[in-house]
């Protein structure tokens, strides 16, 4: 079994995390403050470095106000 981190699905929902911040018109340091975050840790999420759970998932489709279903194929 591959490590999730290397998978297609994984490499699938960092290109969704990164076209709906696009698409939100944010940049990565407004969404590491509605996080709580680093600009950082949303750069290494979006260039799949970092693996997501699915609690950071849900708090990144709240802010880019898609369905989950948009990060999942």
């Amino acid at each position: 079994m591959t490590k999730a981190i290397y998978s297609k699905d994984h490499k699938y929902i960092v290109e969704q995390l990164k076209k709906a911040r696009q698409e939100a018109s944010l940049e990565q340091t407004e969404v590491a403050k509605l996080l709580g975050k680093t600009q950082s840790h949303i750069s290494k999420v979006e260039a799949g470095q970092r693996r997501i759970d699915i609690i950071a998932l849900k708090e990144f489709a709240k802010i880019y106000k898609k369905d989950i279903n948009f990060f999942i194929k």
